[in-house]
């Protein structure tokens, strides 16, 4: 297994990316903390875990306050071990496709610290235990919205900064063993990702190719973006650091010929 005797987080698992990854870690040997922003939100997916033979724990967060995140990794260390893995897949997206000038300031602060600043204090908090640990890997999830305008500025501009954060993090962790990349999705069959097809399509953009949202004609599943999570988390990836894996079925090669701005 590529991940026995592994402790893993995993933000946002109690649905889409981030449940498909709790359930495929924990098969492949991790004991995983399902975080969501509810206790009872994080269960089911605890359950069909245990239902399965293995190990985990549900815990309710909000992670953009430091006394949730520190009670994440309190109990995290207390009931599984020191983490071995990091996956910050939480995300949202509030601004509702508007142009900037229509964005509230409450829109806007609430996606950036829930994509940005989060990621930031999960890994703050984390990695002390993680290097007492003798390393490890942290996944985050950013977007294919780091890249082109397929969304709005909050979301974007967010996004951008989980990239660049993700290299600054991976400079100075190397020297502890602990490698940090970037998961970097295209259209997802999540809610979220429903969502903006559902945005887009409204908007009728021209061009078939782009109402695909990708080259390959469909959307991804949540499992094929968790296996690029696994691929990233486990010593399958044990060379790569610092990098922004896109993983979009070709939509950012394509992005040039249609915008897709609001």
């Amino acid at each position: 297994m590529k991940l026995a005797n592994k402790v893993a987080i995993i933000t946002g698992a109690a649905g889409g990316m981030g449940q498909a990854a709790a359930i495929l870690f924990a098969q492949e040997g991790a004991k995983i903390a399902v975080i969501d922003l509810k206790e009872s939100a994080a269960q089911p997916t605890v359950d069909q875990i245990r239902a399965n033979g293995g190990t985990a724990i549900a815990i309710g967060a909000d992670i953009t306050r430091t006394e949730d995140v520190k009670r994440i990794v309190s109990r995290t260390v207390d009931e599984l071990g020191p983490p071995n893995i990091l996956y910050n897949n939480a995300g949202i997206d509030t601004e509702g496709k508007k142009p900037l000038i229509h964005v509230t300031e409450d829109e806007f602060d609430r996606t950036v610290a829930v994509n940005l600043k989060g990621p930031w204090l999960m890994m703050k908090y984390v990695v002390p235990h993680m290097i007492e640990a003798g390393g490890g890997s942290i996944v985050n999830t950013a977007s294919i919205a780091a890249f082109f305008v397929c969304n709005t500025v909050g979301y974007c501009g967010a996004k951008a900064g989980v990239v660049m954060m993700t290299k600054v993090a991976a400079v100075e962790l190397g020297r502890y063993n602990i490698r940090v990349n970037a998961l970097c999705p295209g259209a997802t069959k999540t809610p979220m990702g429903e969502k903006v097809k559902a945005e887009m399509d409204a908007r009728k953009a021209k061009l078939p190719v782009v109402d695909k949202m990708g080259v390959l004609g469909r959307m991804a599943t949540p499992l094929e973006m968790a296996k690029m999570a696994l691929f990233l988390a486990s010593d399958d990836s044990s060379f790569a650091t610092g990098s922004a894996f896109i993983n979009d079925g070709g939509w950012t090669s394509m992005s040039g010929l249609e915008t897709v701005a609001p």
